[in-house]
């Protein structure tokens, strides 16, 4: 694909040019007498318009390959050394995750399991490369068609994985020669996922799956997730459903998910939390999930209870836990009694249980624990809520928070883009700010879909203003917010009705937002950006941040070059970059992202000369 902005400057292709002082004020008068020239040969959009907003189009786009160029020569000028273009890595690291080497976690010590799990402290540095895509990776079909068909090139999963599923996947994959198809079920498929989803909502006493909103379901952390249909439904609802399993090299739930364009992420406790704080989720779902949940002293129980919301469900369905007593065998009812038991003592309430699949409720009574002195799990002494891959609980936390509010007494609207000012007031939010970042988050967003637009809509060009194409609508649907504040770009996307999901990630280190964030109803988690994020490589189209970079300077112990990529790992081929900073961070950034091999283009914000934006285009680099 070529670029879009093939033809920046003439200082891009001469990095190695020595610059002395003479020579830079020579160019910068150019510059800037190219900045003022008349711009009536240039036009930045191709339709014809008014002489005025032509000139004033051409005025802007020369303002910005001046301002562009000009920080470059600056850069160079003050002694700031370019490496040449990064190499690719070789094939063997095609679908590499940092912090999950087994065979390294095992010569550190780490045994029972715990050797599977997230381990960056051991991981050590890497070559520093670019991971190249497999051979037969082609670019992933725009939502919503990509929901359903997905490049089988794309994901590693082999024939005998999808033969050596259930039955319920065999009905709803079909594996074709290059693709994978996921069948759209009709309500007549009495064995289909519409019809568990109906089943479950039964359960807790509604009429229907539509009823989960008004139930105070609105956000599911659907663990082992398989290949992503339940979650899918669920989304269809305006329920957000995160997927979390396990890392697998092979035919990994979340690497499906993702390719779907549904929100996924690597994720288990074998021995540590989740990275989300307490009273997260309406909801926790377990469909086979592989979890041996009366393990380790029921420390598994006792982290669903601590990510649960008051009132909150948890849905169990497991073919080796059938506890009906017509057809109950010695031995399923040996492995079901210990979780029938601990429950009890974490003050859970079984609902119901259909077949194989049961569903317990979290209490809202607080006094609960406290009137289960005798056998029941104690409540924690500390209720910091420092939840970043921290050890597993032994006690019951959250009792305390002020956030303990059963999910029941929420009015949940289907992904919240606001919050009452009685839901700030409980996060310690004051509604004036939560109210401007709104404002400006909205007003952002046009200027980046203005900018973004001709160039995502490549078959379709569209004018800013323009109602969006036909389908397959826009190139971008994974979207990661790298420092995500209340979650407002989330809010503007929803609000300008694009078809997209947003990963919000919170940076530890600043100020814990995450709370708010899930309990709008978008997909959040705790992040330390000095680390890798626990996700396969190429899952997202866009990866945006807002003065993260400025943040991990200050903080002087992250390498912003690793940062870089790591960036560019978990970046789809021609997906995009936008990050907005200070100036001299933009330049820095510029000049990391060139040795990406990124496309990438500096520009000047309205009414702030301390700040700009970096936006870049990652290419399809074959070889």
């Amino acid at each position: 694909m070529r670029s879009p902005w093939a033809h920046q400057s003439f200082f891009s292709s001469r990095r190695g040019l020595p610059l002395n002082g003479v020579l830079l004020c020579i160019v910068s008068v150019l510059l800037l007498i190219a900045i003022f020239r008349s711009p009536s040969s240039r036009s930045l959009d191709s339709a014809v318009s008014s002489p005025a907003s032509e000139a004033y189009r051409s005025y802007r786009r020369l303002r910005e390959e001046a301002a562009s160029n000009f920080m470059e020569i600056r850069s160079l000028s003050l002694g700031m050394s370019r490496t040449g273009e990064l190499d690719l890595c070789g094939k063997e690291r095609e679908n590499y995750v940092p912090c999950y080497n087994v065979s390294a976690n095992q010569l550190s010590g780490f045994r029972n399991g715990e050797e599977f799990d997230r381990h960056c402290e051991v991981a050590g540095v890497g070559p520093r490369c670019l991971v190249r895509s497999p051979k037969d990776y082609k670019i992933p079909l725009r939502w919503p068609a990509g929901r359903d068909v997905i490049w089988s090139g794309n994901v590693k999963i082999t024939n005998n994985q999808f033969l050596s599923s259930g039955s319920m996947t065999k009905r709803l994959m079909l594996l074709e020669e290059n693709q994978i198809a996921f069948q759209s079920e009709d309500g007549t498929n009495i064995d289909g996922v519409k019809y568990y989803s109906r089943q479950i909502a039964e359960m807790i006493g509604l009429g229907s799956d539509a009823e989960f909103l008004q139930a105070g379901v609105s956000t599911v952390l659907d663990i082992g997730c398989g290949f992503g249909s339940f979650g899918a439904h669920l989304f269809s609802l305006n329920l957000m459903t995160i997927c979390i399993a396990a890392y697998e090299i092979f035919g990994s739930p979340v690497q499906l998910a993702l390719e779907r364009g549904l929100p996924a992420m690597i994720g288990s406790f074998i021995s540590r939390q989740l990275p989300y704080p307490s009273l997260s989720f309406d909801m926790v779902h377990c469909a086979q999930c592989g979890i041996i949940w009366d393990q380790k002293d029921g420390a598994f129980l006792i982290e669903v209870d601590r990510v649960l919301k008051p009132g909150g469900y948890f849905v169990l369905t497991s073919p080796t836990s059938k506890p009906q007593a017509s057809s109950l065998n010695a031995k399923n009812r040996i492995m079901f009694t210990p979780i029938e038991e601990f429950t009890g003592k974490i003050c859970w309430s079984l609902l119901a249980q259909q077949e194989e699949t049961f569903v317990w409720q979290k209490t809202a009574d607080v006094n609960c624990y406290a009137s289960r002195k005798q056998g029941g799990i104690p409540l924690c002494k500390d209720e910091n809520d420092e939840t970043y891959y921290q050890p597993l609980l032994s006690c019951i936390s959250g009792t305390t928070s002020n956030r303990w509010v059963p999910v029941q007494n929420r009015s949940h609207r289907p992904f919240d883009s606001q919050l009452s000012s009685d839901e700030l007031a409980v996060h310690g939010v004051y509604p004036e700010d939560f109210l401007e970042d709104s404002r400006v988050w909205s007003s952002a967003l046009k200027n980046y879909w203005s900018l973004l637009t001709p160039l995502i809509f490549s078959d379709h060009p569209k004018r800013p203003g323009d109602e969006d194409p036909l389908p397959p609508f826009n190139m971008i649907r994974n979207v990661m917010d790298m420092n995500a504040h209340y979650g407002g770009l989330n809010a503007a996307f929803l609000e300008a009705r694009k078809s997209v999901w947003v990963m919000n990630v919170v940076p530890i280190r600043t100020s814990d937002t995450l709370p708010l964030i899930l309990n709008r109803g978008f997909a959040g988690v705790l992040h330390d950006w000095c680390e890798p994020f626990p996700t396969y490589p190429r899952t997202y189209d866009m990866l945006h941040a807002m003065g993260l970079l400025s943040h991990l300077l200050d903080l002087k112990e992250c390498d912003i070059s690793s940062l870089f990529l790591e960036m560019d790992r978990i970046l789809r081929p021609e997906g995009w970059v936008v990050l907005c900073d200070k100036v001299q961070v933009i330049e820095k950034a510029r000049y990391l992202a060139t040795q990406n091999r990124w496309e990438a283009r500096v520009i000047e914000l309205q009414n702030d000369n301390d700040q700009r934006l970096l936006v870049c285009q990652k290419p399809f680099l074959k070889k």
